[in-house]
């Protein structure tokens, strides 16, 4: 290759390379351009989703002892009988008509002490040899049918709420949770406490101790709208506000905050589905900050 093939690659080559300076040169250009834009992304980077539709349970809590529904106490008819025989201790699973205990009257003979409903035997004062009556202490106590209810107190705000037939989520200690309805609900409430009581019917076959403590859950309706996690609310002395990415600046709006479940809380008013909020608000943030929004994984 001569002289000229040789200055004519190297013109070539220095022709590419002031390109490339050229062509970086205009996209810092274009960078700074942009920067200088007012719609251009400014500030700290800030976490956001997108407020969405969500269904919250209305719910009463009741705190309480589970309690026999029924229990029957176990006597015989008449005075001056001696037990000679017990059948059953307490804690026996017993069906109607079973022989309890066998007492003998003075003139002689037997008696049969029958229990007069299935159930379980809750307690028990026969010993032989003790007299037995009519009139005094019961010989058996039988939690009639197996049937318990969860007996608690309700502040009388929450009384009115309830009603008969709503469900009700249970968690007893030491049994774990059952299901149950709302039975009764007391027409009057203590003066002095302002406390009613409700009676909530567990349902099931599980064996369960009476005087056992328990919560409920009684779910009383529903209620659908927008939702944000409890994260994106702050509190003020003025009430509840979230902050809004708008433009890519942060708007401050007042909202009204309603049922919670789940780490989310109902918005009922001062937002709508698909604004754009920040995930975790905080006081560094205040309206009209500049922000880059970076949407949040789920």
């Amino acid at each position: 290759m001569g002289h000229s093939g040789l200055a004519l690659r190297a013109l070539a080559v220095r022709a590419r390379q002031l390109a490339l300076v050229a062509a970086s040169l205009t996209a810092l250009a274009q960078a700074a351009s942009a920067a200088d834009s007012p719609d251009a992304p400014k500030g700290a980077a800030v976490s956001v989703l997108k407020a969405t539709k969500a269904c919250f349970d209305n719910t009463v809590e009741v705190s309480g002892m589970v309690l026999a529904r029924d229990e029957t106490a176990v006597r015989p008819d008449r005075p001056g009988l001696k037990v000679a025989e017990v059948m059953v201790d307490a804690g026996d699973t017993v069906t109607a008509g079973q022989n309890l205990a066998r007492l003998t009257p003075p003139e002689g003979g037997t008696i049969m002490v029958q229990a007069p409903v299935a159930g379980t035997i809750l307690s028990s004062s026969a010993t032989i040899g003790a007299l037995a009556s009519g009139r005094g202490e019961a010989l058996f106590s039988i939690l009639a049918r197996n049937e318990y209810d969860l007996v608690g107190l309700v502040p009388s705000a929450q009384l009115g709420k309830l009603a008969v037939n709503q469900p009700a989520r249970i968690r007893i200690v030491g049994a774990g949770e059952v299901d149950g309805k709302i039975r009764r609900v007391a027409p009057t409430v203590e003066p002095n406490s302002q406390l009613g009581q409700a009676f909530i019917a567990i349902t099931g076959s599980a064996r369960l101790l009476v005087n056992a403590f328990g919560r409920a859950v009684i779910k009383i309706g529903q209620s659908c709208g927008v939702a944000v996690p409890l994260t994106a609310v702050l509190y003020d002395p003025d009430g509840t506000v979230v902050q809004v990415v708008r433009a890519q600046r942060i708007e401050t709006k007042r909202v009204e905050i309603g049922l919670m479940a789940g780490g989310q809380v109902e918005i009922r008013d001062g937002l709508s589905e698909g604004d754009v909020v920040v995930a975790r608000a905080g006081a560094l943030l205040r309206e009209g900050d500049p922000v880059r929004p970076v949407m949040a994984s789920n």
